[in-house]
């Protein structure tokens, strides 16, 4: 059973820096796929960042140039760095991957990912 549990959250002053962790485990093999999404209060997720099995990544232009997004595929561990975090960062991150583990296949995988972590709550006071 796949099982993704976040932490690294915390509260920070603008300008600040934070680490996010994500520990996977039960993905038959390797994701294809990993990403960082956020959910602001009412609003619905937004993708945040993403990396492939490659190693390719993808960022949200809102926070290309201060959020980097890592992984150790050996220990399936997912990282996001974030510095010169804003007030307007606040939310609940959660981290993603694609859905071949249950047997979904798409010509990009990276198209579809799901979250199914509780989150981590992250806050960046001014």
């Amino acid at each position: 059973q796949l099982q993704l549990a976040e932490s690294g959250g915390g509260s920070v002053q603008s300008g600040g820096s934070l680490k996010l962790s994500c520990q996977i485990s039960g993905y038959p093999g390797s994701p294809l796929c990993l990403g960082w999404w956020r959910q602001f209060e009412g609003e619905e997720r937004e993708s945040v960042a993403e990396i492939d099995r490659d190693g390719v990544t993808k960022y949200a232009n809102v926070v290309k140039g201060r959020f980097t997004i890592s992984k150790d595929s050996t220990n399936n561990v997912l990282y996001l760095q974030m510095n010169s975090l804003k007030p307007e960062d606040t939310g609940v991150y959660y981290c993603a991957t694609d859905v071949r583990y249950r047997g979904v296949t798409l010509d990009d995988p990276c198209d579809y990912l799901e979250a199914r972590g509780r989150g981590t709550l992250v806050t960046v006071s001014s």
